[in-house]
């Protein structure tokens, strides 16, 4: 059983459904690309789930200063780090934001980065995403669940593992299974076309990521 995360929101009635269905966080994209949204916007995202998942931010390498300006400015709980962070960066980032900070560690087939180890002694949470080729985040690639799982397993400790990248209804299951995520993120894979959720594959994809047999 895992935890979890819909991401790149764009419609209040989408969010509500992610507090409905018991979503632990749910996430809006600042980083670029068609689930972009603005801080503002955002705020509005969370407001209709407020009381329910917390709110992630995901963000690239941008100015930490405006990072903290806009995540305040959307009521973000948790700042997620895309563009390769390293611990330096969520370092810098603490010190101009109170919330969580979460880093991305992108890996290449079964491989993680060099320094993936340092992100899992200063993030809160570190969240595996497939390294693709001109793309910091949102890959709709899977990764080798179970080839990571002996790597992660040696490096996570007490620092919370968040997996993304291609998980849909029809695998998640088998995700949780082999490398035992504390969360699962999903955003295309529970999408009718980009930013748009499809209500009946996000409880598809609750379900299954709970355990619950269809």
């Amino acid at each position: 059983m895992a935890k979890v995360k819909f991401c790149g929101l764009t419609r209040p009635d989408d969010a509500r459904e992610a507090m409905r269905l018991g979503a632990a966080y749910v996430g809006a994209i600042f980083a670029g690309g068609p689930r972009t949204v603005t801080p503002d916007r955002a705020r509005e995202l969370f407001v209709s789930a407020a009381g329910g998942p917390r709110a992630v931010g995901v963000f690239g390498a941008d100015d930490v200063e405006q990072i903290a300006a806009n995540a305040m400015t959307a009521g973000v709980e948790v700042i997620q780090l895309h563009g390769d962070p390293r611990a330096a960066d969520v370092r810098a980032m603490r010190r101009r934001f109170g919330g969580q900070v979460w880093a991305v560690a992108r890996a290449d087939g079964s491989l993680l980065p060099e320094w993936t180890e340092e992100l899992f002694h200063e993030a809160d949470a570190v969240l595996l995403d497939a390294r693709v080729q001109g793309r910091l985040g949102g890959t709709g690639v899977a990764l080798e669940w179970g080839m990571l799982a002996d790597s992660v397993g040696a490096l996570r400790g007490r620092t919370p593992v968040v997996l993304a990248g291609g998980l849909t209804p029809a695998n998640v299951a088998e995700a949780v299974r082999q490398l035992s995520p504390d969360i699962v993120d999903v955003s295309s894979g529970v999408e009718s076309s980009p930013g748009i959720k499809d209500h009946a594959k996000m409880k598809s994809f609750f379900d299954a990521a709970q355990g619950v047999k269809p």
